[in-house]
């Protein structure tokens, strides 16, 4: 008898989690979706270079100039994007003008 009311598979879980449980989640789940989109949108830029997304584009531009030092990142980036390029070292909007 002791045994029988350890088992964790004579329980059924179905009776563990409330009813109500799914009527919350999904407002709560569709606040989160409204609020990363709000967090997501940027005004696009006129300036070419490297996206934003979601702070991914500052780590990976910065990364590279960390990596391969300032001349070559800067000619990467002047043959990808152009002569007038938007990217950010440490995390500031920098812009390589070059000719």
């Amino acid at each position: 008898m002791v045994l029988e009311t350890l088992n964790p598979m004579h329980y059924n879980i179905t009776n563990l989690i409330p009813d109500t449980m799914p009527v919350a989640t999904v407002p709560i789940l569709i606040l989160m979706c409204f609020l990363f989109l709000i967090w997501n949108h940027e005004e696009t830029s006129s300036i070419p270079g490297p996206g934003y997304c979601l702070g991914i584009g500052p780590l990976i531009s910065h990364g590279r100039f960390l990596w391969m030092g300032v001349g070559n990142a800067c000619n990467y980036y002047n043959k990808t994007y152009g002569e007038f390029v938007r990217v950010w070292i440490s995390g500031e909007e920098t812009f390589i003008i070059s000719k």
